[in-house]
């Protein structure tokens, strides 16, 4: 899509970062849009109030403390999706979804 950018008129182009993120859930695209702050757990791709209400129960409260574990388990998608599976009994595509929204989150801000 050309612009002009000066007087002259000289045509630039916009470029759009390629993401990741064209398959993805509206939640998803919604998380990663902004800091994380104090978002509740259940704000993060793939877990809704059930698996919530689990991780919640453990400790896991703000999508941050999960971030931390993330972190922890060193952004490895099979470690974090079989914790995922342990901790709450998220079933793969959740856990997956959430690794997936936890990574593109810190490509984004970290």
């Amino acid at each position: 899509m050309p612009c002009i950018t000066s007087i002259w008129k000289t045509p630039c182009y916009i470029t759009q970062k390629t993401t990741k993120m064209s398959s993805t859930s509206q939640k998803h695209r919604n998380f990663v849009a902004e800091p994380m702050e104090e978002k509740e757990v259940t704000e993060l791709a793939g877990i809704g109030p059930v698996l919530g209400q689990r991780l919640s129960s453990k400790g896991f409260d703000k999508a941050y403390v999960v971030l931390g574990q993330f972190l922890v388990l060193k952004k490895n998608k099979e470690l974090f999706i079989d914790w995922l599976k342990d901790t709450a009994g998220a079933n793969v595509k959740q856990a997956g979804d959430c690794h997936q929204c936890l990574s593109d989150w810190c490509e984004e801000f970290l």
